[in-house]
């Protein structure tokens, strides 16, 4: 008796390469986020440089200098889920 031989299919080709699944809609923000972003990063620069003139009430102290590094901060964290 003479067996019957099937073809095999051949495994696919792995590239290497991570392919993202196609996203079945685009995901944006809100328009408030992009301004709540930039009214941070402003205001952080703008408490820094105020503090450096000694403009704002009680003179230049370092928690006035931390108040504008945590804004700017929390304005990257921001820019961070910006889409």
């Amino acid at each position: 008796m003479a067996r019957r031989r099937t073809k095999a299919k051949p495994a696919p080709v792995q590239s290497g390469r991570y392919t993202p699944p196609i996203p079945r809609r685009r995901r944006s923000s809100p328009a408030w986020m992009g301004v709540l972003l930039l009214v941070l990063l402003v205001l952080g620069v703008l408490a820094i440089i105020l503090n450096y003139l000694k403009v704002l009430p009680g003179g230049a102290t370092d928690w006035y200098l931390l108040l504008g590094l945590v804004l700017i901060c929390a304005g990257f964290g921001v820019a961070t889920q910006y889409r």
